[in-house]
């Protein structure tokens, strides 16, 4: 049974749009705004990478390397960009995501004749990496990579396809390597064939709309190629390979077809510039041999941003913290009862550095939510909850709670011996466990009420109106806030006279909280 089958949602439409989430579409909605910028100058590959770092903008070369080749990078290396790719503004993009997961994916397939990225078929000799417009993105990596890549395997176990994002490594006109050592479907699907004596078939497409790169990231136990349907809500079409069985959107801008051959993790792979921000070392990993290069007629190439110091603006930041953020979310959902909001640090690599905002109802939810966030994935290292009111999105405020909410031999709750990333740097080599940290910014439950814990603000004047200072102390405890609007002093000095002559006539006193009130005589008590 094939995928299309599967979905149970075959039909055809009527019409069929290949341009609505193409790669080059997106890229022109993003013209004339803040989001993007044009190089129309001729420019050499190894001038991409240096345009690129730590750019706050999506790059289009208009005239890349001796082909004068059309190349765009950075896409998605904005939450920005990514939530204008599913319609709605940065704040609502993980709800939306959230929701979009839930529809149900209508799959249905196209001819190989109607098929954009099956224009052009290049196969043999003819199916050469090399002559594609890949550069050098960092000083030490082990040669050019084709970054922007997402991979399309089919399990043999299952029959799902399995979508994630991969790098490949130019080897030579024929071979790549690619990273496949951190635990993963893919590699998992890759184990078991090449212990069975079998190349692992794989496809990757080169070239796609930002809500594909999302769907790859994303981890669920089910067909995923549904959640690229589901995600860009609305039926998708897709198109068997040319070589292998695998199908793929047929609005690409490249595909690259090939296997991995089943001789194991055999040849050297890297260094590389890491998401972390950090080079990863050289590793034994798989070859994959291209059998096949498809494209459009005037398709669009593309790369994507990893690594450097200016980590919060890579594709692979941005798109690794929102998939963070809706894994926390959900279980969040299971381990308390109101969270407020979720955020994962882009400048840890989104996924590192975890802020929490949940609305305590009962004692020790913090430490809950600490637990479940530390357990929900394995590259979530340091969790910080918090109250309410701290926006988890300012830096300022997430240190203030630290600084004023926050003691250390209270708070501060340490697990060793966790399941962690390999390629966090600050692990002792071949580790593969490591420690986590949580911090509970929150105040003590049921302490957050007193007036040591309240925000001080500028005053609003929204009191009760008085004939008087006496009448309205009259009414009860005042704050000096209080007595102003009591009597529209827009002043307030002449309030600190009244109190003065009110002081001895009313036996004024002053509250735990510092409001003003008139004792009850002795007699009254």
């Amino acid at each position: 049974m094939n995928v299309v089958e599967k979905t149970g949602a075959n039909l055809r439409p009527n019409a069929v749009d290949f341009e609505r989430f193409r790669l080059r579409r997106f890229v022109e909605s993003l013209a004339g705004t803040d989001e993007f910028e044009t190089r129309t100058e001729p420019v050499d590959l190894a001038g991409l990478a240096e345009v690129m770092e730590g750019n706050r903008k999506a790059v289009l070369f208009r005239s890349a390397g001796p082909e004068r080749a059309e190349v765009v990078g950075n896409v998605m290396g904005g939450r920005a960009r990514i939530a204008a790719a599913f319609g709605v503004k940065p704040h609502e993009l993980m709800n939306e995501v959230t929701k979009r997961l839930r529809n149900k994916p209508e799959i249905f397939e196209v001819s190989r004749a109607e098929a954009p990225c099956q224009a052009v078929v290049l196969t043999g000799a003819d199916a050469d990496v090399t002559k594609l417009p890949v550069h050098l993105q960092h000083g030490a990596d082990g040669g050019p990579y084709i970054s922007a890549t997402i991979d399309y395997v089919i399990d043999p176990k299952t029959g799902f396809t399995n979508v994630g994002l991969r790098r490949l490594m130019l080897r030579s006109p024929h071979e790549t390597g690619v990273d496949l050592v951190a635990p993963s479907d893919l590699q998992a699907i890759y184990l078991a064939n090449a212990a069975a004596g079998k190349p692992t078939p794989v496809s990757f497409v080169l070239g796609a709309h930002p809500i594909d790169h999302v769907a790859g990231v994303m981890r669920m136990p089910v067909d995923e190629l549904g959640i690229v349907a589901s995600l860009r809500d609305a039926p998708l079409a897709v198109v068997k390979c040319v070589t292998n069985d695998i199908r793929v959107p047929a609005d690409a801008e490249y595909v690259i077809e090939g296997y991995f051959d089943e001789k194991g993790h055999r040849e050297p792979e890297g260094p590389y510039g890491e998401f972390l921000g950090y080079y990863g070392a050289v590793k034994k990993n798989p070859v994959f041999h291209v059998t096949a290069i498809t494209h459009r007629t005037d398709a669009l190439f593309q790369t994507s941003t990893i690594g450097g110091k200016t980590l919060g603006r890579t594709d692979t930041a941005q798109l690794s913290a929102l998939r963070t953020e809706i894994s926390i979310w959900h279980a969040l959902q299971a381990a308390v009862r109101e969270p407020v909001a979720v955020y994962a640090t882009t400048s840890s690599g989104g996924a590192f550095n975890v802020r929490v905002a949940i609305r305590q109802r009962v004692p020790g939810e913090a430490r809950n939510a600490i637990g479940a966030c530390m357990g929900a994935l394995a590259n979530c290292k340091n969790v910080f909850v918090v109250d309410p009111d701290i926006d988890i999105f300012s830096d300022e405020q997430m240190d203030w709670a630290m600084a004023t909410r926050f003691q250390p031999d209270r708070d501060l709750i340490v697990m060793s011996g966790m399941r962690t990333l390999p390629l966090d740097p600050s692990l002792p080599p071949g580790s593969r466990v490591g420690g986590k940290a949580g911090f509970d910014l929150t105040w003590p439950f049921g302490q957050g009420a007193r007036l040591e814990a309240r925000v001080p603000a500028p005053p609003t004047f929204g009191g009760k109106r008085f004939v008087s200072v006496e009448a309205a102390l009259a009414d009860g405890p005042k704050f000096f806030e209080d007595l102003m609007s009591a009597v529209g002093s827009r002043d307030g000095r002449e309030v600190v006279r009244t109190l003065a002559g009110l002081r001895d006539k009313l036996s004024l006193d002053r509250d735990g909280e510092g409001r003003y009130f008139i004792k009850a005589p002795a007699g009254d008590k």
